[in-house]
């Protein structure tokens, strides 16, 4: 049978292989010279990056924000419909990028809102599993996925597929797929240590190697007055009101028990459950109520964002935090406020004090649907074709399309890139670090060794490289992450397929429960109300859930990660 069917696979790589090259002859996507404009490069002669002739006009709506205004308003000359990157993809593709109406926060929402119900959608429109749902059985959208096999180049193909075929299983409805996953990054999402090792001194302690460990150092920076001021204000542990924000929530702190609130794992039969009704998870919780009960939170967490935790942070009242790689940056105000306060990220830690699972939430939650009536389906994929090789292909232009250093890459409506690009980055820089040798430095590499630089340089601005020393240093985040995956600790998500129906009607009713049983636990509740919350999580559809996500993991035949 699978010679069988990789004959067929044989059969059908050559018929489309003679379609595409007689497609190229037919609608001059390899012309003999290249337009005016453009690079006489390789790149430049597949049929994903042809151009239109005459120029064709591909319409989106667009979310906005200050961020956005604040870079326009640096970029003399440019502006939302009218920049770098509108005018590459006119010039190369012959695309032209047209907005139908933009808007900012909440508003942007319900106008997209609104549109979908109605059919008043763009081209293209950037949608979410369930939306992209909702167009499908509306029958407003066009399958892709023919359009992404012929069109999109090897880098993308190669760019999109970096984490498994996972984005386009989430973006399939009854065997086509139905948008271009807007990719994101899961391993972008593990979780790291942050201590204020300036504290650990203070109190002669040692870095974790246990969740004892963790607990006993909470415990000294809430008691043990590490900031010498006489007065008793600091906790330990940093938690923010919504428990699992990606910087000072709980998920690096559960996973120390073994425990994968957000996650649908494989259970001891080999199918699939969701670890936030796990025992393991009971465990956890009763850690960190034992951590509130002491003192070790502050008591007012539960009213506090992400902002104000920060704010705490930099006024110095907190030392542990459990958070993604780029805390570094959202710990750096600290310094501002005592320049000899010092963070270093470690690893996360087990309660048995073997090496942990570090849990990697599923993290694309978008794709880009394409009008059923319109006429260049294939226009979405070349610009995510000319996206990437101009910020990671062979003719990259990194300080123009990507970071300037201002971050221009955000001009662009797509703006895909490689899952492991930052940790390639450390990567490079650390064999330069080995060897000496900085010609194998590509452009990211080069702009991060840059802000390292004048951070180790010292004087006027050199604050400024702090965060990324932290992130990109020989012991920094990404020398633990790049650990993390060669010892296998990476735990990604097993279920990556679109919503079912059950968790369409369901999820946020039970993402409720679930949170607020949580906190509730932490902050006093008993802790056998987790085991009324499992049965009620299930009675409420978790159940069915259940039974849907193994029914599509069966379908799949078992080849999660």
């Amino acid at each position: 049978m699978d010679k069988v069917k990789a004959s067929v696979r044989l059969v059908m790589a050559s018929a489309i292989s003679v379609l595409l090259l007689s497609a190229c002859r037919q609608d001059g996507a390899w012309p003999e010279p290249l337009p005016e404009g453009i690079p006489e490069a390789a790149p430049y002669r597949e049929l994903g990056l042809s151009r239109y002739n005459p120029p064709v006009e591909l319409s989106f709506v667009r979310e906005t924000s200050d961020d956005l205004d604040s870079l326009l308003n640096q970029l003399p000359g440019e502006s939302l419909t009218d920049n770098r990157w509108s005018r590459l993809y006119e010039r190369v593709l012959g695309i032209r990028i047209k907005y139908d109406w933009t808007a900012k926060g909440s508003l942007f929402y319900q106008k997209l809102g609104v549109a979908l119900a109605s059919g008043d959608i763009p081209d293209v429109v950037r949608v979410d599993a369930q939306q992209l749902r909702q167009l499908y059985n509306a029958g407003r959208i066009q399958p892709l996925t023919d359009v992404y096999e012929q069109y999109a180049t090897p880098l993308t193909k190669k760019t999109l597929s970096e984490e498994g075929d996972g984005q386009f299983e989430a973006a399939t409805l009854d065997g086509k797929l139905m948008g271009i996953p807007d990719p994101s990054s899961s391993i972008e999402g593990a979780k790291f240590l942050w201590i204020r090792t300036d504290w650990l001194r203070e109190l002669g302690l040692q870095p974790p190697r246990t969740m004892d460990d963790v607990l006993a150092i909470s415990k000294a920076f809430t008691d043990g007055d590490p900031d010498r001021d006489g007065k008793n204000d600091t906790y330990g542990l940093a938690l923010t009101s919504y428990l699992f924000d990606p910087v000072a929530g709980v998920s690096g702190f559960m996973a120390g028990y073994g425990a994968y609130p957000n996650l649908w794992v494989k259970d001891a039969s080999g199918k699939l459950a969701f670890g936030g009704i796990q025992p393991e998870a009971k465990e956890a919780l009763k850690a960190l109520q034992h951590l509130y009960r002491t003192g070790q939170l502050d008591p007012e967490f539960g009213i506090k964002d992400g902002l104000k935790v920060r704010e705490d942070v930099a006024a110095g009242r907190l030392g542990i935090v459990y958070g993604e790689q780029w805390s570094s940056f959202w710990l750096q105000g600290s310094r501002e406020r005592n320049p000899d306060a010092q963070w270093q990220a470690y690893p996360i830690v087990s309660a048995t004090g073997e090496l942990p699972r570090v849990p990697l939430p599923f993290n694309t939650g978008h794709f880009f649907a394409v009008r059923k009536d319109y006429e260049h389906p294939e226009a979405i994929v070349k610009l995510f074709n000319l996206h990437l090789e101009k910020n990671w292909g062979a003719t990259a232009e990194y300080d123009k399309y990507y970071s300037t250093p201002l971050a221009v890459w955000t001009l662009s409506p797509v703006t895909p890139f490689p899952a492991k690009k930052n940790l390639e980055a450390y990567r490079q820089l650390e064999e330069m670090r080995r060897t000496g040798d900085s010609s194998r430095l590509k452009d990211e590499a080069k702009a991060i060794r840059r802000n390292i630089e004048t951070y180790e340089a010292g004087g006027a601005g050199a604050e400024t490289g702090w965060g990324w020393e932290r992130t990109y240093g020989q012991d920094g985040a990404f020398a633990i992450l790049d650990r993390y995956e060669s010892n296998g600790q990476l735990l990604y998500e097993s279920f990556v397929g679109g919503p079912t129906l059950t968790m369409i009607e369901k999820k946020t009713i039970l993402d409720n429960l679930l949170n607020d049983t949580y906190m509730n636990i932490i902050l006093g509740r008993p802790i056998d109300e987790f085991d009324r919350f499992a049965d009620e999580w299930r009675r409420l559809g978790g159940d069915r859930i259940t039974a849907e996500v193994n029914q599509w993991y069966a379908a799949r035949g078992s080849t999660t990660r």
